[in-house]
Formats: C-alpha cells, structure tokens, sequence
C-alpha cells in the first residue's frame, strides 16, 4: 500500500488505480494487455502511464531491497540501534540510502582506517570535541607514540585522516554539498594535452563552461565520450563558500579551542581530498542517469514512429541495397513479400556497367510488374537513385522510395534469415529486407535487434540493458497496438505479442506449419505449451481473416464475444452485415439506449463497450493506415541543385535533442535545427514535411532548413 500511495503520487493518479494494477502485474498480466482489456480495473490508465508505473514499481522494490540488505549488513556489525534503523527507514531515495550507509560499508584499507589500527582514534574524537581548555594538541598527541607512531606530526596527521573521513562521510554534510553543486556548480572543460581529435569533434568543448543546472543530455553524454576518447578533460567547481558553509553547518569549528587549528586542516582536507572528489563523482553519475534515460526515451520515442510507419501492401517491389565495388544486390518480392528474383548489378565504379545494368531493372520491372523500388540509403545510394529515376523515366508508372537500411546487415548474417532465405547469398538478403520494409515496416524490422536501426545518438555510450529493456518494450507496445494475422506471421513478429515469447512464438509457428492455417483463435489452446494464461494475454491482439469466427478478424477480446454478439443482436445486424449498415445500426442503438445504460444492461464496463462498439463498425483495422503514406519520388536532385529559399518536402529520418535530420533528395540529409520547429509541433521519423533551404555549405557537406509546413 505504502508503494502504491508513492506511485500514485508520482504519476499524478489516484492510489486505487496504482494498485489494481500493482496487483494485475504482479498476477502476470502484461501492459498491452492491461492497457487495452483491463480498463475498468486501472481507471484508463494507457500504456505510457503503465510502463512508468512497472518502471517505478521496479524501481521501489529495488530500493526496498537494498533498504533490507543494508540493514541486516549494519545488524550483523552490531550497530544498528533503533535511531539509525528509523533513519534508514525514512530514506526515499537510493542516494539518501546510501548516503547513511557509508560509515558502515565494508571499505578497502584508507588512510583513516590505517589510523585507526594505529590506536589513533581517541585522538581523532579529541579534536572533533574541540574542548576549549586543557594541554595543547601537541601535548595530547605525544601520549600516542608508538614504534608506528614515532612523532606527535604524525600521530595527529592520522587523527586529521580520521576527522577527514568523518567529516566526508556524514550525510548531513555530503547531502546539502551535493545540492548546492548540482545548483550552482560548474562544468569546465579542456581539450586533453595529448588528446587527438582528427576530425575535431569535440571541437566546441576545447574551453567550454556551463553551470550543472542548465547543461543539456547530448552536451553530457559528448563530455562523456570526450573524456572516454582521451580527447577532453572535464571537472566540476564548486564554489569554495559552498563547501566550507556545508562543513560549517554540521561541524563548526570553535575558534576559542585549541584543537580549532587542527580541526580546520582536517576539514580543509576532507573537502579537497575526500568530500568534493566525492561529489564530483556523484553529480557526474546523475547527469549521465539523466542523459541516458533521456537519450533512451528519445530512441524509444524515435523507434515507436519507425516501427509505426505506414505500410505500403499490395505493391510488387523491387529493392535495391546499394555499393561500389561489390555492385548493387537486388531483390524483387511479391505483395506477400516472397522472393521472385535476385541477383547483383555493377552500375558503378569500377565496374562501370550503367547500361547493362539499367537493362536488367527494365527487365525485372516489365516482367514482374514492379510497382515501387525501394533504395537503401547506404553507400552509393545517391548515385543508385539516379539511375533508378532515369528507369522511371522510360518506364512510366513506376516511383520509388528511399528507405532506411540500418540493422538489414545485421538481419542478412542472422540465423533467422538463413532460416527464411535458406541457399541466398548474404549479401542478397540486405535487398530481400528493404524491399519488405517498405511493404510493411513493422513485420521487417522486428527481425532485428533495436539497438541496430540506429534512430538515436550515443547509443553504445548508453547503459545497454536499459536500452535494450527501453526498446523492447516499445516494440512490444508497437506490435499489440497494430495486431498480428495469426496465419501469416514469422515467429520474429509473434515473439513479441503479450504473452508469448521466442519459444511460443516458435510453438504457433511449428503447429501452424504442420496443422495448416488457424480457422479459430481458440485453437491456440491446442498448441503445446501455450496454456490459458498465455492464450488470455495473447488471444486479443492476433486476427484470424477469414476464419469460422468473424469476430477473431477483430481486437475484440475472445472473453467479450457474448457481449459483442447481444451488440450486434441489439442492433437487428450481424458480423457479416455491411460496414456502412453495421455503422448506421449501431449509431441507432447508442441513440436508443446511451452507452452507460447499455454497458450496464450487458454486465459490462463502459471502456469495454466502446472499443467493442469500434472494432464492430471497423473491425481489424490498422491503425497505421490513418498515416500519411512515404513520399514516392520520380526524379532525384543533387546538393549542387539546391538554393537558399528552395520549398521542398523530405522525409525525417532521425530527431535528436536539436532538432531532427530530413531527407531531401540529396545525398545528404539537412539539419531542421529546433530553434527553426514551431513551438507545440512534434515530428517524428517518417514524417513528411515542407522545409525550406536556408543554407547550403557544399564542401562541408552541410544543409541547414527551416520549417515550411508539415504534410
């Protein structure tokens, strides 16, 4: 309850809702399934407001744990008294956490701890009480020499350790410190004397400041990988008035004692040696947290669009994987996405052979009656674009579309295209991929893993298992949200519907291929090991087109079929009714009888009844055919045609934390910086937008745009 009541607090929703839905997950009820089958249960919560529910949940328990095993570590020291326990108990945050837990964490050998072994600590505890009166410090310490100890200096520089590390340690201390340097601190950086930077990447950081408070994610995780490359050294000021009011606060020094002079030094050293290297340390780490965790959500949110793309089905596509000296691999598929041809052409250097090679793709095209080539947008793309656009130019009706080639390598040399290409070249299938992405980019892109379709920035440089948890997720939320045809699905795809896995996935696929096509959803009881847990979570987002039940074509979940059938007998219609009747009769009935009334006559919830009420009117349909479809191109520009104040439409490619790369036409994509994005307006990959030239650097190969309008 206590977990609930801060979740709740965190998202801004209602404790009740946090936790129903702590309890459907900890019952195995995946996102997509709750979200979309258990609404009444969470209040609408959406899949958003649940992944960062489950995130913070984890996060909590994590807490918990560690909160526990501190705990029984102190216990098992025998200084746990009932004072420190409520202070671990009260710590909210695994920073406050461990903070309290310092002093007792077992530590390699410090110069403190030497100090102790040397019998020093009374000493130590002399100049922390900083007793007014009594013999002078010299005097104290002389009592303490030993074979080890041979002088006074020595004996009170290792009670000055001890104070040091006191001192650095006390979270009353190190807390307010580490708030003070992430408010008024500064970052400075230098270029590395024997940093080298050929390319003068990190030229902008040579001799560069920015206060903690205002740095950017991108500016950190460059300052990260700077230093990672020996190119950049980076440190953190903190202002000496804020360290000595920090110490001040908690331990003052008490000029009337004679012990003042000592505790001074060992402050002085607490901070240069021990506390502002400690802090340091720790600002650094929460701007690279929050620099991934924003870096992640923007490759999230950059993957959730690519993934999301309209399809383009229907189309016979030829795709082409573009290069030098190894030619140009090609593919044509049908609109099942079968391969009917492949080969390679050398249309340029050193090969040279443009003629023979615009011969073969008239061929391919006229004899399969290719509709639509897809380009990858590798090397040698441009130059394969302008000879796919004089094709286009003899032949007639006939475009073509530049498409994303990052991760189709990675796809070629996996076992899974060896298992759906088997006897193809490697280097054919990069072609087979982005002729299919084209036709339908989600079903092709869950092929390969997502940290290889590259629509982030840093991505190595990231924590790589919150990456890829970060991504996973998305492609699952992707998935569920467009649904899966049951009978026409690769295991890649299935993997990822609620409730499956790889080795379901594996299990539908075997069972289909030995048994033939699914006629019901319910069928899927009789695959081995899929049990009716998995079939709950999974049955709602796969469609059977065609089946012995027309309501398995649609999202409506197998549980709500009664309700749906006494809908539809309500309304005088059936499944098999035309659309625009089943619309009309529906509407009809929601005029009759408003929904609540309705919802509760059926023994139903309100969300459920709505959903069931639009699949009835449109059933299975993909939401992804409400998008604007990729900009389909007749005739290619060069860098050298483009002019300031030239009005274009391009597609984007990748949005970053300053702005988002268009693809224009030329062999380079142009920069639509943020500052030049109108204020409210989101883009995101695939987007097609009007730009307009503003600046064209030819030599350095860069193209800046402004905004022109979205389309």
């Amino acid at each position: 309850m206590e977990l609930g009541r801060l979740l709740a607090e965190r998202l801004g929703v209602r404790p009740a809702q946090v936790q129903a839905t702590i309890e459907l997950l900890d019952a195995g009820n995946t996102v997509p399934f709750i979200a979309r089958y258990r609404k009444e249960v969470t209040g609408g919560l959406d899949d958003e407001q649940l992944r960062r529910l489950e995130e913070g949940l984890t996060s909590l328990r994590a807490l918990e744990e560690r909160r526990e095993a501190i705990l029984q570590e102190v216990g098992r020291q025998g200084r746990l008294t009932p004072e420190l326990e409520a202070e671990f108990r009260s710590a909210s945050t695994l920073t406050a956490l461990e903070d309290l837990y310092l002093p007792y964490r077992p530590r390699r050998r410090t110069r403190a701890q030497m100090a102790r072994e040397k019998g020093l600590e009374p000493l130590a505890e002399r100049i922390m009480a900083q007793k007014t009166g009594g013999p002078s410090p010299e005097t104290e310490a002389a009592h303490f020499l030993t074979p080890e100890v041979p002088g006074v200096e020595e004996a009170l520089a290792g009670a000055r350790d001890i104070v040091a590390e006191r001192i650095s340690e006390d979270p009353r201390v190190r807390g307010p410190l580490r708030e003070k340097a992430t408010r008024w601190g500064i970052l400075a950086t230098k270029k590395a004397p024997r940093g080298e930077d050929p390319k003068a990447v990190f030229q902008t950081y040579y001799e560069f400041t920015i206060s903690v408070e205002r740095i950017r994610p991108h500016q950190v995780l460059a300052l990260n990988r700077g230093e990672a490359e020996g190119v950049l050294k980076t440190g953190l000021e903190v202002p000496e008035r804020d360290w000595r009011e920090s110490i001040q606060n908690v331990h003052p020094a008490d000029r009337r004692s004679p012990w003042a002079g000592q505790f001074v030094q060992a402050a002085e050293e607490a901070a240069s040696r021990l506390l502002l290297p400690a802090v340091e340390r720790d600002v650094r780490r929460q701007l690279t947290e929050k620099a991934e965790e924003h870096a992640i959500g923007v490759f999230a949110e950059n993957l959730r669009s690519l993934l999301g793309g309209p399809p383009l089905p229907g189309h016979v596509v030829l795709g082409l994987d573009p290069g030098f000296r190894t030619g140009c691999k090609l593919a044509v598929v049908d609109a099942t996405g079968r391969v009917l041809q492949a080969g390679t052409i050398h249309p340029h250097p050193p090969q040279n052979q443009r003629r023979e090679a615009l011969a073969i793709l008239r061929r391919l095209v006229g004899e399969h009656r290719v509709s639509l080539v897809a380009i990858g947008n590798g090397t040698a793309s441009r130059e394969t674009e302008a000879l796919v656009a004089e094709l286009v130019r003899e032949v007639g009706d006939l475009h073509y579309v530049m498409v994303d080639e990052a991760g189709a390598s990675v796809y070629s040399a996996s076992a899974l295209a060896r298992e759906e290409l088997p006897g193809m070249d490697v280097t054919l299938r990069g072609a087979v991929s982005i002729a299919r992405r084209l036709q339908d980019p989600l079903a092709e892109l869950v092929k390969v893993e997502p940290r290889s379709i590259g629509v982030g920035m840093y991505q190595h440089d990231l924590n790589q298992n919150r990456l890829v948890q970060a991504l996973e997720r998305v492609v699952e939320d992707v998935v569920n949200r467009v649904g899966v045809d049951l009978n026409t699905a690769s295991p890649a795809l299935l993997t990822h519907v609620a409730g499956l896995g790889p080795k379901l996935a594996r299990s539908v696929v075997a069972w289909r291929d030995q048994n033939g096509p699914f006629a019901r959803r319910k069928d899927l009881l009789k695959v081995p090991g899929l049990g009716p847990k998995s079939f709950q979570q999974a049955a709602g987002f796969l469609r059977i087109r065609e089946g012995r039940e027309p309501l398995d074509a649609t999202a409506i979940h197998p549980e709500s079929y009664e309700v749906a059938r006494a809908v539809l007998q309500r309304a005088g219609i059936s499944t098999m009714s035309e659309p625009s009747r089943r619309a009309a009769a529906l509407e009809a009935l929601l005029r009759s009888t408003p929904l609540p009334r309705l919802a509760h006559e059926l023994g139903t919830g309100e969300p459920t009844l709505s959903d069931i009420l639009e699949q009835l009117v449109r059933p299975g349909r993909d939401p992804r055919q409400d998008l604007p479809t990729p900009l389909l191109r007749r005739d290619v520009l060069a860098l050298e045609d483009l002019q300031p104040g030239m009005r274009l439409h391009g597609t984007v490619r990748n949005v970053v934390d300053f702005g988002a790369f268009v693809d224009i036409g030329v062999k380079q994509d142009g920069l639509l910086h943020s500052t030049r994005i109108p204020r409210g307006v989101a883009v995101r990959p695939g987007d097609v937008v009007e730009i307009t030239v503003l600046r064209v650097e030819a030599e350095r190969g860069r193209i800046s745009l402004g905004w022109a309008g979205g389309a």
